[in-house]
């Protein structure tokens, strides 16, 4: 009975590397193909989920494939980060194998670009740009200094750095608008950022509040998410900006994970 049970531990253990070294082939093949048809600068990170993987690839339909590619240089911006969450994703297995995979269907599809506090600042002219959680105050979705769209859900975000106030550069905090005008990203400096009880630690004369508000103002030209989705969201989180969107029983080309960046 030890024997048998042996026997079966160390089967299951083989089982269990085989189907990981099948997916880790898989998910080598999927990045190779991701970063030669993107023309990206190194092999983006693929993960499929689920086990066994090999039960999923002899049906040939993965539940859930994870993309992400850092340091993708993008117009404007300079580098971002793109991700993309794939389920339902139907490959022949033959496709994986001999790497001929190219044009790929999928049930549901959530793509994302994130675009780091240190990047936005070297767009907006402000080297030491942070940004921070959104006020409490909701956006009225208008868009902040006339703007329209969709704004974040949390009503903006709050972006510090120092800027020319007059003939000195001081270090001013603003309450921002995040807002998608189709495939532009606006951000738009609506007022000054002030602490619960309304004091500020800085002070900018009345003539020059709007001056320094355009200073954190700024159009992102459209921006593509990857596989072409339309972006549909904007929000903050952490240090970053992030900007996505979703579609359904999609056909996508592997070559365009950042065709349009």
């Amino acid at each position: 009975m030890r024997k048998l049970i042996i026997g079966l531990v160390c089967l299951v253990g083989l089982v269990v590397v085989v189907d990981f070294g099948a997916a880790a082939y898989s998910e080598f093949r999927v990045s190779r193909a991701l970063r030669e048809g993107g023309s990206l600068n190194a092999d983006p990170e693929v993960t499929i989920h689920g086990f066994p993987f090999v039960t999923q690839a002899w049906n040939g339909k993965y539940e859930n494939i994870e993309i992400r590619a850092q340091q993708v240089e993008a117009d404007m911006i300079g580098e971002v980060t793109i991700e993309a969450t794939l389920n339902g994703v139907s490959v022949p297995p033959s496709a994986l194998i001999d790497g001929s995979v190219h044009t790929v269907p999928v049930d549901h599809l959530e793509g994302r670009m994130k675009i780091d506090a240190t990047d936005l600042g070297k767009f907006l002219g402000i080297p030491d740009l942070q940004v921070s959680a959104p006020p409490a105050s909701k956006s009225d979705g208008t868009g902040g200094s006339g703007g329209s769209g969709s704004t974040t859900d949390d009503g903006g975000i709050v972006l510090t750095g120092t800027v020319p106030v007059g003939p000195l550069q001081t270090s001013v905090s603003v309450q921002a608008d995040l807002v998608l005008r189709g495939e532009q990203l606006m951000i738009v400096a609506t007022d000054f950022n002030f602490d619960p009880t309304g004091e500020s630690e800085f002070t900018v004369p009345a003539p020059l509040r709007q001056q320094v508000l355009d200073r954190f103002t700024k159009t992102i030209d459209p921006q593509s998410l990857p596989f072409g989705i339309m972006p549909t969201d904007v929000y903050a989180q952490g240090s970053q900006i992030v900007i996505e969107g979703s579609g359904d029983d999609l056909t996508i080309n592997l070559d365009e994970l950042q065709a349009q960046l």
